[in-house]
């Protein structure tokens, strides 16, 4: 059984209003699943390889299932097979946790803006009424960079660890949030798609055992790729994700000359291409070519 619990109690008081205002509601709990058997051990792994995203200990890292999808795990969202995982006409309502610093907040607001502007999609400000919304949070426990895949319904946590004395966390740029939104989108890792053996190898040897199941692959029945695989995406494991230890990848490139693997900076052209074409931004004729002119001249 999977079993997780977080606890949220909010409430603030706006300056110049006496009132007391509960923003946003947050159910008493949340259960993103985290398998029983999963532990975060740090003995003998290099302090330089505990990213946010691997620390929190959920699936593949940072992702948060639903007992539903976790029972399939291996099922990618495809809309038609999950069609209510897609945010309707595009628009994701959001609400910024207070607790994080004006700076963070800026942050966290650049990513919504990039893909804002990237795409057709639009996240828009928690208007108080819309029963979905995303709830960016910088969650205790399991602490880190995580989101649920595609839509939950209701309030749905995107957690955002604050930067802290030792490091950026998930806000030293605005790439970790894009990676983290982009998941609430309904994008999975990059290395899971199911043609991934023709482009990387993966070092089993290397993997810290208990987490080489976050390197299996996505069905090809359901997944909705139809890009190139890329290197370059922002949804793509560093080479050292889950390893042992210093000098051990765990992933590496099969094609001759490439060196690093995925990155935490901005979109990449097939990142960007990949999130218009799954929330359908091409379809539009009189819109099409803003949206491959962006990808192609912005994405990395």
């Amino acid at each position: 059984m999977i079993k997780s619990w977080i606890f949220l109690c909010i409430f603030i008081v706006f300056p110049g209003n006496q009132s007391r205002f509960l923003l946003p509601h947050v159910p008493d709990v949340l259960h993103p699943p985290v398998p029983d058997d999963v532990r975060i051990d740090t003995n003998g792994i290099e302090l330089e390889d505990l990213d946010p995203e691997i620390t929190p200990g959920l699936y593949q890292g940072d992702m948060a299932l639903t007992n539903e999808i976790y029972n399939y795990w291996r099922v990618g969202l495809k809309w038609e097979t999950f069609p209510e995982k897609m945010w309707p006409n595009g628009t994701v309502p959001y609400a910024i946790s207070p607790l994080y610093e004006p700076s963070d907040q800026v942050t966290i607001l650049k990513a919504i803006r990039i893909l804002n502007f990237m795409t057709c999609i639009k996240f828009v400000p928690w208007n108080g009424k819309s029963e979905d919304y995303l709830l960016i949070w910088p969650i205790k426990y399991p602490k880190g960079c995580w989101s649920f895949v595609g839509r939950q319904g209701g309030v749905q946590i995107v957690s955002l660890q604050a930067p802290d004395s030792t490091s950026p966390n998930c806000l030293g740029t605005e790439g970790r949030a894009i990676h983290e939104l982009m998941h609430a989108l309904g994008v999975f890792h990059e290395q899971s798609r199911w043609d991934r053996d023709k482009f990387v190898k993966i070092h089993y040897d290397n993997i810290i055992p208990q987490y080489k199941p976050n390197f299996e692959k996505l069905s090809l029945e359901n997944t909705t790729y139809s890009f190139e695989y890329d290197y370059d995406s922002i949804m793509h494991y560093g080479k050292n994700y889950f390893s042992k230890g210093r000098g051990k990848p765990t992933i590496t490139a099969k094609m001759p000359g490439v060196k690093k693997l995925g990155q935490r900076k901005a979109l990449s052209k097939s990142d960007c291409l990949k999130l218009n074409d799954l929330y359908n931004c091409f379809d539009n004729p009189r819109t099409r070519r803003k949206y491959y002119n962006l990808c192609n001249f912005m994405g990395i």
